[in-house]
C-alpha cells in the first residue's frame, strides 16, 4: 500500500509530540492523518472512520491504548494497531503480545522505524522494535517456557500466592494440607529455577502479573 493511500490515526496526550509526529508523517508522504489527544477520541474515530492503521500511546486520558485496542477487537474492527510508547517494561510487552498488536515501537527510536512499521503493518505484516523483541526473547519467553512445566494444581497455587495468600490460607481454600501446599511451593520454586531461602515466589509473582493472567 502506498503512503498516499494509507489512512492514519495517531493518539497521544502530549501536544508537542502529537503535532511533531503528525508533521513528520505529512512530510514523509502520508496525507491522510487524524490526530487525537485521548483514548476515548481514538476509540470513537476508529469505530466511525476505520483507518487502516492507528498509532496509539499506552497511557492516555479516559482510555489507555490497550483498552482502545481491546474494545476495537471485541467489535471486530479491521484497523491495525501500533503501540508507540516509551515503555519497555516486561508487563507492557507481554500485554501487547497477548493482544496480538501488529506493531510496537519505542519513542526514542529513529523516525525511520515508525515509517517502516507503518509500511509493514499497512501491508498486513507485523513490526516490532529490536528492543521489544530482545526483551520478549531474553526475559519473557524463558519464563513462559518454565511456567508451561507447572501442573494445573501448581498454577492454581501460584495464582493464589500472587494474591498474597499464605500456605495456611491456600490449604484452607483448596481443602488440602499445609504440607501438600508446601510441597507444591517447593516444586514451583524448582521448576521456575528460583532461589530458596527467601520469599522468591512472592517476588516472582509481583514481577510477572501479566504473565500470570495468561496461564
Amino acid at each position: 500500500m502506498q503512503r498516499t493511500d494509507i489512512q492514519l490515526l495517531i493518539a497521544d496526550d502530549h501536544p508537542l509530540l502529537l503535532e511533531g509526529l503528525k508533521n513528520a508523517l505529512h512530510a514523509q508522504g502520508y496525507p491522510h492523518i487524524e490526530a487525537v489527544s485521548n483514548g476515548a477520541l481514538a476509540l470513537d474515530y476508529v469505530q466511525n472512520e476505520k483507518p487502516h492503521v492507528a498509532l496509539l500511546d499506552i497511557e492516555m486520558p479516559l482510555l489507555t491504548g490497550f483498552e482502545v485496542i481491546k474494545k476495537c477487537q471485541e467489535l471486530h474492527v479491521k484497523t491495525r494497531f501500533i503501540i508507540l510508547t516509551s515503555h519497555k517494561e516486561k508487563g507492557f510487552i507481554l500485554k501487547a503480545k497477548k493482544l496480538n498488536i501488529a506493531g510496537y515501537i519505542i519513542k526514542d527510536e529513529p523516525f525511520s522505524e515508525i515509517d517502516k512499521c507503518i509500511q509493514a503493518v499497512a501491508s498486513g505484516n507485523t513490526y516490532f522494535s529490536a528492543t521489544f523483541d530482545a526483551i520478549f526473547e531474553r526475559q519473557i519467553n524463558p519464563e513462559l517456557q518454565k511456567v508451561k512445566l507447572l501442573s494445573p494444581s501448581e498454577r492454581t497455587i501460584l495464582r493464589l500466592i500472587a494474591q498474597c495468600k499464605n500456605s495456611k490460607e491456600i490449604a484452607e481454600l483448596l481443602t488440602i494440607s499445609i504440607r501438600t501446599v508446601q510441597k507444591h511451593r517447593a516444586n514451583i520454586i524448582n521448576k521456575l529455577e528460583l532461589p530458596t531461602g527467601i520469599d522468591s515466589l512472592s517476588i516472582w509473582t509481583q514481577e510477572h502479573q501479566e504473565l500470570l493472567l495468561s496461564i
